[in-house]
């Protein structure tokens, strides 16, 4: 009878063990410590898987409880585009956010340097109806702007929304007035020395210090206007060819209830430009958010 001899594992075996090991343990942790951020990644990314798949999905499958596509309907996008004027509604939407955005910023920069650098009767009281304007409901003078655009004869087009922006945002001015605190009173100071105006100052000065807090005014009121519902539908809608993406979708998805994976394609389309131009701005965008919280 022959006894088997078990040879003793090799030095290198045990080290390729303990690395694995040791690797195990490094990625348990690192879930262990990044759970929540996880778990709120998937929160957030999984509805818009749910309407990427279902947006290439065919036409009976969407009305079934299977969440994996069979086929991959690419054409459900050419689809959307010819069966709707989404173009059309793209164009009106870019009209407004675009100029939208550049009335608000131009109209409300001045005013948050004036309420954040000069010293006046009442400045405290205007900073407070500021904040007051934050509060109040759109819908409460709905009905009295309404009445003055018709008169005006310009419902049925985008001017009610657009025009009032150059009277300045609210949120806007209390965001730049916020940012603009953080800049050192140094600066301006050293530039009225050397003989600049405030205006000058505000130009050459100012705006180039306070770009991280510009570009996240420009993109709450970019995101506000690509989004916005209520405005257009009150002021538009009367009119077709001034309908933006969110009337329009609203109305494709009316009319194409049971056509899921058309409605979800139309969905994925108006949500990609926003998605895109958070992607590429979110450094400065949250740089700018997050010096917004200095005492005033």
């Amino acid at each position: 009878m022959t006894a088997t001899l078990v040879a003793p594992p090799s030095r290198a075996a045990g080290r390729r063990a303990r690395a694995r090991n040791g690797r195990t343990r490094r990625v348990l942790y690192w879930i262990a410590t990044h759970a929540a951020a996880l778990a709120l990644g998937i929160a957030f990314i999984g509805p818009l898987v749910f309407v990427l798949l279902t947006a290439v999905m065919s036409d009976n499958q969407t009305l079934t409880d299977e969440l994996w596509p069979h086929s991959w309907n690419w054409g459900n996008f050419g689809e959307v585009f010819a069966k709707s004027p989404i173009l059309l509604w793209l164009r009106n939407t870019m009209i407004y956010a675009l100029t939208g955005t550049l009335f608000t910023l131009v109209s409300s920069i001045p005013v948050a340097y004036a309420l954040a650098r000069f010293r006046f009767p009442g400045r405290r009281l205007a900073f407070l109806l500021v904040i007051t304007m934050m509060m109040l409901p759109p819908q409460v003078v709905a009905v009295p702007i309404y009445l003055i655009w018709a008169r005006l004869d310009l419902t049925g087009t985008l001017l009610p929304l657009i025009l009032p922006m150059l009277l300045g945002d609210a949120f806007s001015i209390f965001l730049l007035r916020q940012f603009l605190l953080s800049i050192p009173r140094e600066y301006t100071d050293a530039a009225r020395v050397d003989g600049c105006t405030d205006f000058r100052t505000l130009i050459r000065v100012i705006l180039p210090m306070a770009r991280p807090g510009i570009a996240a005014v420009a993109l709450f009121q970019f995101f506000y206007c690509w989004n916005d519902y209520y405005g257009p539908l009150l002021y538009a809608s009367t009119n077709l060819d001034s309908w933006t993406l969110s009337v329009g979708l609203a109305s494709f998805k009316a009319l194409h209830s049971v056509q899921w994976n058309l409605t979800m394609a139309a969905t994925l389309l108006v949500m990609a430009p926003v998605i895109i131009v958070f992607f590429f701005a979110q450094k400065v965008f949250i740089e700018g958010v997050t010096l917004t919280g200095v005492k005033g």
